[in-house]
């Protein structure tokens, strides 16, 4: 008897899979049409891009747990996804796996205001979280420039952060306890409702893992109360390096800002003809917020633009009302949308000493005309977290090629000015090459080791975080 053509193999290993999801699962939760599919080709890393076999869209940690117990059982990988938001291809499929999307797990199970935590289904958006709590007075700190669409799953993920990052931490910073089911199908519950749970730390192993541990359903999260007050101040600069250089002196100074956003030229002005912000002509621009109490609010900002003016700011704008607030973060808030408007580009995302802004912006520039691509800086400067965008063209052949030839210089400078590879979109599989830069080869087994005891196998999530050749010979070894 002739042995099946791989196609012929392929589809009905496939069928084999999807029939023993749907009895799993409630109809329309399996999606397994190769047209439907394509919509889980990528993530916001479009430039990379395979169709899933399937993806299964749960509601429940239950019907999560199915799903796992089956693939577990029939070795197919799974690649969980949060809204798909990830710049660094950290819910990139593979084509023999399974995306779980948790879109639909996107309730809010309890709101408690005395201890101020919030208990959510994973899939439920950032910016949603806030908007729960805040006719009681309350937000949820951590704020990514997609807030409006990312998930709390991928928030957890790549342990993001954002604009107000500074003062009030990452998303490590402000959970509390997860849900989690592992590979084989096992609930666990890690944490609580409180500040510091009994036991080993295991949020900090789960909270930046990437998926690569466990599948997180549920999440209790720190909510504090809107401060009295806040307010901006936007100041120009005639170089880069001097607006760096600024940061610098103001973190010395020990005033803590609740945010330092930081953009240059190209930025600047992408940003205002989208926006129509009404940024000024200058080289380099940082918004800077304090807030607290009017007396607070003054004294901080009396102390920041003291020391703006000692490098001859271009431009000194305190904003004087809520509408001005408003319009001074509208440019930034819209930075990445409105590059994609005039360009294709790859974010970066490396975090640095503050005290090394001023040398690797000028690197970046140097690096900028080596290579032939522009690149155009926006981050959360206070701390450190670099997000420069490569300007190349899609369609122009050998121009990517360049581009990540470009974005690994980038990033190995901020490994050598004493940073790391990625603050908070994670490693995926932009980086998964460098992490031999950063960490070395014993360092690498011991993250792989902890993988191990999570997910023996290696089925969740594969070929993202570890070097490609470490990751796949793991998972030949299972």
């Amino acid at each position: 008897m002739d042995m099946p053509a791989p196609d012929a193999a392929i589809m009905a290993r496939k069928a084999e899979v999807v029939a023993r999801l749907q009895s799993v699962l409630p109809d329309g939760a399996v999606i397994h049409d190769p047209q439907e599919t394509r919509a889980y080709e990528c993530d916001g890393l479009v430039a990379y891009k395979c169709p899933p076999m399937a993806a299964v869209l749960p509601a429940s940690t239950d019907e999560v747990s199915a799903v796992l117990k089956v693939c577990h059982e029939m070795g197919v990988p799974v690649v969980p996804r949060g809204s798909g938001t990830s710049l660094a291809g950290g819910a990139l499929p593979t084509a023999d796996s399974v995306i779980l999307g948790v879109a639909r797990l996107n309730a809010v199970l309890e709101t408690d205001y005395d201890n101020r935590v919030i208990r959510v289904q994973s899939g439920r958006t950032n910016l949603s979280v806030s908007g729960t709590v805040e006719e009681q007075g309350f937000f949820y700190a951590p704020d990514p420039s997609s807030q409006l669409a990312c998930a709390i799953a991928g928030n957890i993920a790549m342990n993001s952060g954002g604009a107000h990052c500074l003062k009030y931490g990452v998303t490590t910073n402000n959970l509390l306890g997860v849900t989690m089911v592992l590979m084989d199908g096992t609930v666990v519950e890690v944490g609580g409702a409180h500040l510091d749970a009994p036991g080993l730390d295991l949020l900090g192993v789960i909270c930046g893992s990437e998926g690569q541990l466990g599948v997180v359903t549920e999440a209790t999260l720190r909510i504090l109360a809107k401060p009295e007050g806040a307010r901006p101040v936007l100041i120009g600069f005639d170089s880069d390096e001097v607006a760096g250089a600024c940061v610098s002196d103001i973190i010395k100074a020990g005033v803590l800002p609740v945010a330092i956003e930081f953009m240059d030229r190209p930025c600047i002005r992408a940003t205002d003809d989208f926006s129509g912000a009404g940024y000024p002509d200058c080289e380099a621009l940082l918004i800077v917020e304090v807030e607290g109490s009017e007396a607070e609010i003054a004294e901080q900002l009396g102390v920041i633009t003291g020391i703006a003016r000692q490098h001859n700011p271009v431009e000194l704008r305190e904003s004087g009302s809520d509408e001005e607030s408003a319009r001074i973060w509208l440019g930034r808030k819209a930075a990445f949308g409105a590059m994609g408007q005039i360009n294709d580009y790859m974010c970066l995302d490396g975090t640095i000493p503050v005290s090394a802004l001023p040398l690797v912006l000028r690197r970046i520039g140097e690096l900028s005309k080596e290579y032939g691509l522009d690149v155009a800086n926006v981050f959360h400067a206070g701390d450190g977290n670099m997000h420069p965008l490569i300007l190349y063209d899609a369609n122009k052949d050998g121009d990517l090629q360049t581009c990540e030839a470009l974005g690994e210089e980038i990033l190995k400078l901020c490994v050598e000015v004493g940073g790391c590879l990625t603050g908070e979109h994670g490693v995926g599989i932009e980086k998964r090459e460098l992490m031999r830069v950063q960490y070395s080869d014993d360092d690498l087994e011991a993250q792989m080791s902890v993988k191990d005891v999570f997910d023996p196998a290696w089925l969740l999530n594969p070929a993202k975080v570890f070097p490609l050749t470490s990751s796949s010979a793991r998972r030949d070894a299972a």
